[in-house]
């Protein structure tokens, strides 16, 4: 005691006491608090030259020295392959069985010390595949197969990969057939092909902290065969069926999160940032055209310790008590142990420890110190700190002496406040001048040291002292009081009542002490407004405290109370203002007696705002519709009073949310919240798919089409299709099953099958609840078959060197096996074969048609058959034409021409032809001007015309050939004008090369 009164006289500072005795200083000193912590390390095992860090930082006040522990004991910090660099400790060359383990940091100053979380150093390792090669495997076309990786030993976890052939030619995604398990690293393939034969390795990763690691296997050989000799059943989970079927994921017992994103359509399913509401059974279905399988595995989310609430640092006076309490949240539930100065603290003499909760009493000096709560489960450990500081000081009112001037309002009330710093408690006591107050009527004081007094008078005003003394000493601080007139309302707010929309004023008026400032506020239903906002609802007039209401709302209805106040004392006055409004949403909105077309639907009436609720208005939402649309009741009327309604016109087995509107005479108010999501019962369909029809496909087929049932209409699961035909007048109806609900096509296949032959088709749906009504009947035509007769009497004709037209008789559509679409003309040349002959079509039932770009003086086979959708029928016998000789391929020479007037005359040299040339019969004078043209066909023996000439000073152009059996020859152009008797020609000249010639009266082309 004798060294704990010398320091009080010496600093009068509060002293606290840490392990070994040091004195940590209030005020001045803290105790750590980790900045840096250290985290697990796995090391390459095998590495002899390098080095493992462990962190660990703390701020302090002094400095924090460092020790660290492994498993429990001290780290020899001496040993050279352990260093201590300002508290990180650095592990050189570490080795497996001697350096592995749980490593603690210690943090300590004279004000205590913590403990760090514990870091783990393990040591990591990947050995090598075995050497022996692998057995080959075998696949089938279309089935599913998998090659095991079988990993060698490793740690930690591996990633997994694989590549074919050849390294790095990893595998990418190929529309879901290829699956690599990151748990065996097994490779899985579905719907096999042949050009996945080939070798393929699996590729190992291993990462550690400072390194990356890798192996790979030795080759699986993977054959791909085209056929399996028989019907195999692959017994593994991702064998697959043909065609490759779809994947979809669900919540049973639930909706399935929306976080899944894509990979709800997918082969694994994605959650990221689990929470608990994860938690629960989900199924995976698979499906194709021909059927459906599902899968179902349960999620079960754990969670690693997290604080809910944690002790703070605390000072509190010498033999109090102390509470702390930590909860900590987890999966599985943490339990909780607690540390003083780093070593475990359990229920013993003055300390009770009861999981989360810490109790000390009659607190001592050894009790200051660093305090931590640990909460752990299986997935983590977290740690908590605070320092606790057990102070000891004389009575000292110099950090909050009593107010020196306390003014206070005539007929009010005053406090007066004594908290003077000290340790223990003190005893505490007022006086006025000599006279030691106690409590009387209008006089309380408090064992914390306030000081009441109750209907203040002129009388009261005086100096009034706080004495404050415990064992260690004592001390006084004095006040003045100053009573000041009172602040009364004298014109008080009055009850209002608008609707909403409209402004109102609320008025207040107050008398006050004029020596000192009056200020008003208002506050709503107890909350204070902002007056000062220029664009907000409220606004004060600056010489009164009246408050103006602008466009009043639902929400600004309630108590306004106006506070007319000083520094001493306040008068408020109170008055409800009524805004009356549509109504508020109805509440408690539930769903019930669920049928497949109908709902009930039951709430609690909203608030009406001061106008009774006139109507209520049902709006629903459904996977169909993008917004909420109004829905039809029975009754259509719902009145005021209403609190159920039943919903009908529903859709079965379809999935609705509800939302219930309040109206008045003064409009219709926010809906009320949604009601949880429900699924009306299934009933049969109703109605029967549309879209019937068919035709086509190949030989002995019948195929039938129609639109698949939407969604809306299909009333239940196990929905599909059942079909119904026969041939026209066929008693008997031949009834498949389409399972399928995206099915919109049956082909019905029998040898029998005659070509194009009509059939009575419809087609009805049903589900698990039963079967819809059938559509009508519609026509439909098996599959065609090529024509079987051919057409006769086939005749060609050369019309010139390169086109012939050919002729036939048309056969009779009864023989075509179908629509006959039209006709096909074959042609080939005497020295080659058929198979080689060019095509021509003709694009409906004419039996003439015209072949051109043929050769000149060519002998050509030509055949005809007819065709229609199935093929092409027989070919007609063949028949035989050649084509006439080529025209000359010179065009007319020497053209001159002379102008008179409004007329040219154009001549021009007789073609002379070759032997193997056709004769010329004439020549052809194409007239063209500004786009219109006009052709003259000129016998043989005349060489010249004369054509008009354009009124406009124009130009025309003229093209002059020669024409025979074989055809026009080639175009001699010229251009003719009268513009002051100038004439312009554009020739052909042998060498091809196009020119334009400028001359007078007549001009000819060399």
């Amino acid at each position: 005691m004798g060294l704990l009164l010398f320091l009080l006289s010496l600093s009068s500072l509060a002293l606290s006491y840490a392990v070994g005795g040091d004195v940590c200083i209030t005020g001045h000193d803290s105790g750590p608090v980790f900045e840096e912590q250290p985290s697990s390390v796995v090391y390459p095992e095998g590495l002899s030259e390098g080095k493992v860090t462990l962190n660990c930082q703390a701020r302090a006040s002094p400095a924090a020295t460092y020790s660290w522990r492994v498993n429990g004991t001290d780290v020899p910090v001496g040993d050279p392959r352990y260093t201590l660099v300002a508290g990180n400790l650095v592990i050189s060359s570490p080795q497996f069985g001697h350096d592995g383990g749980s490593y603690q940091c210690l943090a300590i100053n004279r004000c205590g010390t913590i403990l760090s979380r514990a870091a783990n150093l393990k040591f990591g390792y990947l050995h090598d595949f075995p050497g022996e090669g692998r057995s080959p495997q075998t696949a089938y076309e279309g089935a599913g197969a998998f090659l095991a990786c079988q990993p060698p030993a490793h740690y930690p976890a591996l990633s997994y990969r694989w590549f074919v052939s050849e390294f790095p030619s990893f595998m990418k995604p190929d529309g879901g057939r290829w699956f690599v398990s990151q748990v065996t690293g097994n490779l899985y393939l579905a719907k096999a092909e042949p050009n996945d034969t080939a070798s393929y390795f699996c590729f190992t990763t291993i990462n550690m902290d400072i390194s990356t690691k890798s192996t790979f296997s030795k080759a699986n050989q993977l054959t791909v065969q085209p056929d399996a000799p028989a019907i195999t059943v692959v017994p593994d989970p991702f064998s697959c069926p043909i065609p490759v079927p779809k994947l979809r994921w669900r919540k049973v017992d639930g909706l399935l999160p929306s976080k899944a994103g894509a990979s709800a359509e997918g082969p694994i399913l994605t959650l990221p940032d689990m929470t608990f509401h994860e938690e629960g059974v989900y199924e995976c279905e698979a499906y194709n055209s021909e059927g459906r399988d599902t899968q179902q595995g349960r999620i079960t989310v754990q969670a690693q310790p997290e604080w809910l609430q944690v002790m703070s640092d605390s000072e509190v006076e010498i033999s109090s008590e102390l509470h702390w309490t930590c909860v900590a949240a987890g999966k599985p539930r943490p339990s909780i142990r607690w540390l003083r100065n780093g070593q475990p603290l359990s229920t013993q003499d003055r300390v009770e420890v009861n999981g989360g909760r810490l109790k000390v009493i009659n607190l001592a000096l050894e009790d200051s110190g660093m305090y931590q709560c640990v909460a752990e489960n299986k997935h983590g450990t977290i740690y908590s700190n605070a320092e606790l500081r057990v102070q000891v000081q004389v009575p000292d009112f110099r950090s909050n002496p009593v107010r020196r001037l306390v003014p206070a309002a005539r007929g009010g009330q005053v406090m007066m406040e004594c908290r003077p710093r000290a340790a223990p408690k003190p005893t505490l006591f007022w006086s006025r001048g000599t006279e030691l107050l106690t409590n009387s009527s209008r006089v309380t004081v408090t064992p914390d040291g306030m000081l009441r007094i109750h209907n203040i008078s002129r009388a009261d005003e005086g100096k009034y002292t706080c004495f404050a003394e415990n064992y260690l000493g004592k001390a006084n601080s004095t006040g003045h009081l100053s009573v000041r007139d009172a602040t009364k309302i004298t014109l008080a707010p009055s009850n209002a009542d608008i609707n909403q929309g409209e402004n109102v004023t609320l008025q207040c008026h107050a008398s006050h002490d004029p020596t000192m400032d009056l200020t008003f506020t208002w506050a709503l239903n107890g909350a204070l407004l902002d007056l000062e906002d220029p664009g907000g609802p409220y606004h004060r007039k600056e010489t009164v405290g009246d408050l103006l209401i602008v466009s009043g709302h639902l929400s600004q209805a309630g108590t306004y109370s106006c506070t007319a106040q000083t520094v001493v004392d306040s008068a408020s006055a109170s008055a409800k203002l009524v805004v009356r409004g549509p109504p508020g949403p109805p509440g408690g909105l539930v769903v019930k007696n669920v049928a497949s077309t109908s709902v009930e639907l039951r709430w609690s009436r909203g608030y009406d705002n001061h106008s009774p609720i006139g109507k209520y208005v049902i709006m629903g939402h459904s996977p169909l519709s993008p917004g909420w649309k109004r829905m039809r009741t029975d009754p259509s009327n719902i009145e005021g009073n209403a609190e159920s309604i039943r919903v009908v016109g529903l859709l079965p087995w379809m999935d609705y949310e509800f939302q219930v509107i309040a109206s008045n005479i003064l409009g219709s108010g926010e809906p009320s919240m949604s009601s949880h999501t429900i699924r009306t019962q299934q009933a049969a369909p109703t109605v029967a798919p549309s879209g019937l029809g068919g035709g086509g496909g190949d030989r002995n087929e019948l195929i039938i089409t129609w639109t698949p049932m939407a969604r809306e209409y299909q009333n239940g699961d196990g929905f599909g299709y059942i079909l119904a035909f026969r041939k026209q007048n066929s008693p008997t109806w031949v009834v498949e099953r389409v399972s399928n609900v995206e099915s919109s096509r049956y082909v019905y296949s029998n040898q029998s099958l005659s070509p194009y032959c009509l059939f009575e088709v419809k087609i009805k749906a049903y589900n698990r609840k039963g079967e819809g009504p059938f559509s009508q009947i519609a026509v439909v035509h098996s599959a065609e078959e090529e024509p079987t007769v051919a057409p006769l009497r086939i005749n060609a004709t050369a019309l010139t060197a390169f086109e012939m037209q050919v002729s036939w008789d048309p056969i009779q559509h009864l023989s075509t096996n179908g629509i006959l679409q039209g006709y096909e003309i074959r042609y080939w040349r005497q020295h080659e074969r058929e198979a080689s002959a060019d095509r021509v079509r003709t694009a409906g039932l004419e039996t003439t048609a015209r072949v051109v770009g043929l050769r000149p003086s060519t002998r050509y086979h030509v055949t005809v058959m007819a065709y229609n959708s199935a093929g092409t029928g027989p070919a007609s016998p063949r028949t035989t034409v050649t084509t006439r000789r080529p025209p000359p391929n010179r065009p007319p020479g020497n053209v001159s021409w002379k102008t008179d007037g409004s007329w040219v005359t154009v001549r021009w040299d007789h073609v002379k032809t070759l032997d193997n040339e056709s004769a010329v019969l004439g020549y052809k004078v194409l007239y063209k001007h500004e786009g219109q043209s006009a052709l003259k066909v000129l016998d043989k023996g005349k060489t010249s015309v004369t054509l008009p000439l354009p009124k406009d000073n124009g130009y025309v152009v003229l093209e002059i050939r020669s024409w025979g059996e074989g055809g026009d020859g080639a175009a001699q152009e010229t251009i003719v004008s009268r513009d002051s008797g100038e004439t312009w020609t554009d020739c052909v000249c042998p060498n091809n090369i196009f020119f334009l010639i400028k001359c007078t009266l007549v001009h000819y082309c060399p």
